[in-house]
């Protein structure tokens, strides 16, 4: 039976989608709003039912684009496959990953994927863990790696790595040595913002071992909360790899609490209903703790270079 509808077409769908309106989505894939319109009339024509509802100057996905959107991104991914089979620019890798990762154990990651495919595009989105689920389930990124709890029935969860917390104050604070349990839950903490995946862990260590926890302050990266335990504003608990550079340097001390240690999982999310693609092949193909996740084809490409995209959720 011949096909009724074009990739075109599905790839305004898909935009409209994600942006919610035809005059954004048309301009993310370089059509006239007029053309946008019309390349969505022509899908639900020949589908024979709406994907959309009306809702003023927005389309809301209701229960047919709902049901179409993940195969049609699905049917999107491998034409793009195949577009790229000849391609010296490498797999293209779109990933997101919870801030933590993102700022201190992808860079060394993403610089091992370019040695291996010099020409390879690559767009990391980055925001906590929950932004980052949101952007898996949505098929905006191809998968995420994030540091907190996925619920989210749609998405496949797979452990990528370890990563130790450990418990930091400036070198002439109160509680700097060897605090009581009492102490510590009376100190002022300061914590990442609801929803990151670190506070999510952080919140319930504390409230396992001391029974209750201070927030005293709430700041958006672990970039300023370091830097503001360093000014002796209060404890924190972090990655040791986000703090690994002040504790070489005496800027901030570890705490021995006296407590259990505190290592989680690091997990790698990816939609059910949406091919592994190429890209995401390689970038696991580079992780020894993924062996057994390892499909990979090796290639080496010499094309120039493309630039890095990064593209953050959250302000």
């Amino acid at each position: 039976m011949p096909l009724r509808f074009s990739l075109r077409e599905l790839e305004v769908f898909c935009a409209i989608a994600q942006h919610d309106h035809v005059h954004r989505a048309a301009e993310a894939v370089a059509l006239t709003q007029s053309a946008a319109s019309q390349a969505l009339a022509r899908l639900e024509a020949a589908l024979g039912r709406p994907l959309f509802d009306r809702r003023g100057r927005r389309l809301v996905l209701n229960d047919n684009g709902r049901q179409l959107l993940p195969r049609a991104r699905a049917l999107l991914d491998q034409a793009q496959e195949v577009q790229a089979l000849w391609d010296e620019g490498g797999p293209a890798l779109n990933l997101g990953a919870s801030t933590t990762i993102a700022n201190y154990l992808l860079p060394a990651q993403l610089a091992a994927y370019r040695q291996a495919h010099p020409g390879a595009p690559v767009q990391l989105t980055v925001g906590n863990t929950r932004e980052v689920v949101a952007a898996v389930a949505a098929m905006k990124v191809d998968f995420g790696l994030i540091e907190g709890v996925c619920s989210d029935s749609h998405l496949h969860v797979e452990r990528w790595r370890a990563d130790e917390l450990v418990v930091i104050a400036a070198p002439g604070h109160a509680l700097a040595r060897q605090p009581t349990r009492a102490q510590l839950a009376a100190a002022p903490w300061l914590l990442r913002e609801p929803g990151s995946g670190t506070r999510e862990e952080v919140e319930r260590w504390l409230l396992t071992h001391l029974g209750s926890v201070r927030a005293d302050m709430e700041l958006g990266n672990s970039e300023a909360i370091k830097r503001a335990v360093a000014a002796g504003l209060g404890l924190s608990c972090l990655s040791r790899s986000a703090v690994q550079d002040f504790l070489a340097s005496g800027a901030v001390v570890e705490v021995q609490t006296g407590l259990p240690p505190l290592v989680r999982q690091l997990c790698l999310v990816r939609h059910r209903d949406r091919p592994v693609t190429r890209g995401m092949q390689a970038f696991l193909a580079l992780a020894p703790a993924l062996a057994a996740c390892r499909t990979l084809e090796s290639s080496a490409a010499n094309a120039p270079q493309q630039p890095i995209f990064y593209r953050l959720l959250a302000p």
